[in-house]
């Protein structure tokens, strides 16, 4: 079925639906990764955006209910070269096209996704909309022009959890007794604040020894103190840190009472939390081969990267700068030098991706027993 993705500066590109009939829109941005499409898919940090893969083929290996990173596909839509309809894999449930039709995301194939992919690499990330239903390029861009921009928008609110749940091997449901939890064992005890939470996050954070309890975006210091844990985790999301105001203020409210850790959009938080500012990188971070300079240890980690926004700590001499990128010497990391606080802007979980930064989730539960 014949499809049309229109950019919000007017460019077009010609392709074809392998979902079905539909239109959808958000802010187009491209992904190096090879594989490991699943795991973009279902990861809330993609909330709003049109992904772009800069891979040729995409499905060949069909999807899995293990390698999944929330409870449903997040993107607001799929854009790739060519899509394999027939996957070949033992672990394999369905097709791709199968599981964006079960949550009405809509995938587009057979566009020139070099050009594209280019074009947003020398443009900046912008605004597109694709249909099957709108086939005059000047309406459609008019459509993508109408959509909200990402800078200023919240999308955590979007992706959050709304009720308490602990991780053990996956979400369990909790009952709190007038706000209070009872924690089951003798764990270090880490209250994560689910900005847009990814599932592995939580997986290596309990393999490290955590009992993990996670709280909605909305929830206040107060409550916070009421479920008495030993440490907080500040998760990875989407959209523009700055605009999440509410979860800034109250996390200033007990920056100094634990140790704290963050991953992305957490990292952010924090880095806006502690006086530093955020901007928008031209066409951001998206793939799993991007390099990282760890400066204490003088060697690079091949790190999985999905974010727009990056944060600026000049002039804060109380934060101690980790990580650099190679590629355009943004933050990719940084510790409080006198408070038991570290984050880092990658994704050391890596779903998809290399396993070199494996090491943050010890150093964060090796930080947090020293101080407990």
């Amino acid at each position: 079925m014949r499809a049309l993705l229109a950019l919000e500066d007017g460019v077009y590109f010609e392709g074809y639906s392998f979902t079905g009939e539909g239109e959808t829109g958000g802010e187009v941005i491209f992904n190096t990764g090879m594989t490991g499409y699943q795991e973009i898919l279902t990861d809330p940090s993609y909330k709003h955006q049109l992904v772009c893969m800069t891979y040729t083929h995409m499905g060949n290996y069909g999807i899995n209910f293990e390698d999944i990173e929330s409870d449903r596909v997040q993107v607001a839509g799929f854009i790739v070269k060519e899509c394999c309809k027939e996957p070949s894999n033992w672990r394999s449930k369905m097709s791709l096209p199968e599981y964006l039709k079960k949550y009405n995301v809509m995938g587009i194939e057979g566009i020139d996704t070099r050009a594209l992919t280019r074009h947003i690499r020398l443009q900046g990330a912008m605004r597109g909309y694709i249909s099957t239903e709108i086939l005059d390029p000047k309406k459609l861009t008019k459509k993508a022009q109408e959509i909200e921009p990402m800078e200023g928008l919240n999308l955590v609110d979007r992706v959050s959890t709304n009720k308490v749940y602990k991780w053990e091997g996956g979400p369990k449901k909790v009952d709190l007794i007038n706000g209070k939890y009872k924690w089951e064992t003798d764990k270090l005890k880490l209250v994560v604040f689910d900005f847009g939470v990814k599932y592995n996050i939580l997986r290596l954070l309990e393999k490290q020894g955590f009992e993990v309890l996670v709280v909605p975006s909305t929830y206040t210091a107060s409550k916070i103190r009421d479920l008495g844990p030993d440490a907080i985790f500040l998760s990875n999301g989407p959209g523009d840190p700055a605009a999440v105001g509410y979860a800034i203020e109250e996390i200033s409210k007990i920056i100094s009472d634990y140790p704290i850790g963050g991953i992305c959009l957490g990292h952010q938080i924090l880095g806006l939390v502690l006086g530093g500012k955020t901007y928008k990188l031209k066409f951001g971070h998206h793939g799993v081969n991007h390099p990282v300079r760890r400066l204490d240890a003088k060697y690079v980690e091949i790190t999985s990267q999905n974010h727009g926004f990056c944060v600026d700590l000049s002039g804060i001499d109380y934060l101690k700068q980790t990580h650099i990128n190679l590629n355009d010497k943004t933050l990719e990391g940084f510790v409080h030098r006198k408070l038991p606080i570290m984050a880092v802007q990658y994704h050391p979980e890596a779903a998809p991706g290399p396993h070199d930064s494996r090491y943050f989730f010890k150093d964060f539960a090796e930080m947090v027993r020293r101080v407990c």
